[in-house]
C-alpha cells in the first residue's frame, strides 16, 4: 500500500501508521457484524484501516483524530465522507455528546501511549460500547486476556474480563508500520457479555481491584486494609491470597461483600 507522505507520524502522539493493506483488512474483518450500529475508529491517521472499514456494507463509520494534519489529509480524500470526520480527543469526548445514547463499536490501530486509557474509557461507558476491536502493544493485549495465576494478570485483566469476553486474535510484526515500533503488536477483540454482573457498581469494583494489585506482593488482607477497605465478611482463606490468585469472579464476589460506605 502506498503510504501518504502528507502526514508525518508524531512521536508525542505515539503514532505508527499501518502501511500493510492485508493487516488492515484482517482488523476490519475481525469486527463481528455491526448492522445498524455506529463504528468509531480512533486515530485513523492516513486511513489505512479506514478504507477496509468503509468497504463493509454493515458499518456506519465515523472517525476521530486529535492530529490536525491527519484530519486535513482525510478530508482531502474523495473516498472519505467529510461529515464523518471528528477532530478531538477520544479520551475527553463523552460518547453521549456525539452519539446520544446510540451503541458505538470502538475500533482502531491505537497509539500505544493511550491504549490502556482507551480500555478504561471503554469500561466507563460499558453500556454504550458493545464491542471493541483494536491493535495494542502485544503485552497489553496479552495482559487483558491473561488468566489469574499469571504474572501479567492485573487490573485491566480483571475489569475487562468482568464485563467483556476478551480474545487475542493475532500478532502484528513491527515492519508493517511507518515508522516501525520497537515491539510487536497484538489485535484484541472485546464483546460485551450478554449478562452483566450485578450487585455492585463498576467504580466500587475498580477501587477493590486497584487496591489489591497496587500492592500485589501483599496478601489481600494487608492490601485491602492499607486502602481503608473493610474486611468484614471475607473468609480467612481468601484474605491469605495475593491479588493475582483471585479470578474475576472472585473479585466480583468481594465487591458484593465489601461495603461501599467508605466511598463518597
Amino acid at each position: 500500500m502506498k503510504h501518504s507522505q502528507s502526514v508525518k507520524a508524531k512521536k508525542h502522539l505515539g503514532q505508527h501508521f499501518l502501511a500493510d493493506q492485508h493487516t488492515a483488512q484482517r482488523i476490519a474483518d475481525s469486527l463481528i457484524s455491526t448492522q445498524g450500529i455506529t463504528v468509531l475508529e480512533i486515530g485513523p491517521g492516513t486511513g489505512a484501516l479506514t478504507r477496509p472499514l468503509l468497504s463493509r456494507n454493515d458499518i456506519d463509520l465515523w472517525v476521530i483524530d486529535v492530529d490536525h494534519e491527519s484530519i486535513v489529509h482525510l478530508k482531502e480524500q474523495e473516498w472519505m465522507p467529510s461529515e464523518r470526520i471528528l477532530e478531538g480527543d477520544f479520551l475527553k469526548m463523552p460518547l453521549s455528546t456525539s452519539f446520544n445514547d446510540q451503541q458505538v463499536v470502538v475500533c482502531g490501530n491505537f497509539p500505544y501511549n493511550i491504549s490502556s486509557q482507551i480500555l478504561f474509557k471503554t469500561l466507563d461507558t460499558i453500556q454504550q460500547v458493545p464491542q471493541l476491536v483494536g491493535m495494542f502493544q502485544k503485552e497489553v493485549a496479552e495482559r487483558v486476556c491473561s488468566s489469574h495465576g499469571s504474572k501479567v494478570y492485573g487490573i485491566l485483566s480483571v475489569l475487562i474480563q468482568t464485563y467483556y469476553d476478551a480474545e487475542y486474535l493475532f500478532t502484528v510484526a513491527p515492519e508493517v508500520f511507518i515508522p516501525p515500533p520497537k515491539v510487536h503488536s497484538g489485535v484484541l477483540r472485546l464483546i460485551r457479555k450478554t449478562v452483566q454482573p450485578e450487585g455492585f457498581r463498576f467504580g466500587h469494583l475498580k477501587t477493590i481491584v486497584k487496591a489489591a494489585f497496587n500492592q500485589r506482593r501483599k496478601t489481600l488482607r494487608n492490601a485491602l486494609r492499607s486502602a481503608g477497605l473493610s474486611l468484614d465478611g471475607i473468609d480467612a482463606a481468601t484474605l491469605g491470597l495475593r491479588a493475582e490468585q483471585l479470578s474475576p469472579l472472585d473479585f466480583q464476589h468481594l465487591a458484593r461483600i465489601i461495603q461501599e460506605d467508605q466511598e463518597p
